[in-house]
């Protein structure tokens, strides 16, 4: 059944069975939508390959390693300079605005597949 015959049929089983039924219909629709986008997702990452699975995997990793030593350093920068650094807060925004430019940067160039 397509995904349009199955909203038919759920808009169908609302009007028979009225609106107290209305959240089971939904729910039950949702999750047959749920599964046919698992199912398809499931076939395209079974057309691409483990390779593909890994490489994605690899990048995922890279981005989250970035984020990591980002972010600490970021932290280290900003206690700082917030300790030791009285009149010299404002260079907190250069360091945060480079390491933001550093992870789009980063980001946007790749895993794109």
């Amino acid at each position: 059944m397509s995904t349009g015959d199955e909203l038919k049929a759920a808009v169908s089983a609302r009007r028979d069975l009225g609106p107290d039924f209305e959240d089971a219909i939904v729910e039950s629709f949702l999750d047959k939508m749920g599964k046919e986008v698992d199912r398809r997702v499931d076939e395209r990452l079974a057309q691409a390959g483990p390779k593909a699975s890994a490489q994605r995997r690899s990048n995922d990793g890279q981005r989250l390693a970035l984020a990591i030593v980002s972010l600490s350093l970021g932290t280290v920068a900003t206690l700082t300079l917030a300790l030791v650094g009285e009149g010299q807060r404002f260079l907190l925004i250069p360091v945060w605005v480079g390491i933001i430019i550093v992870n789009v940067v980063f980001n946007n160039g790749r895993g794109k597949d």
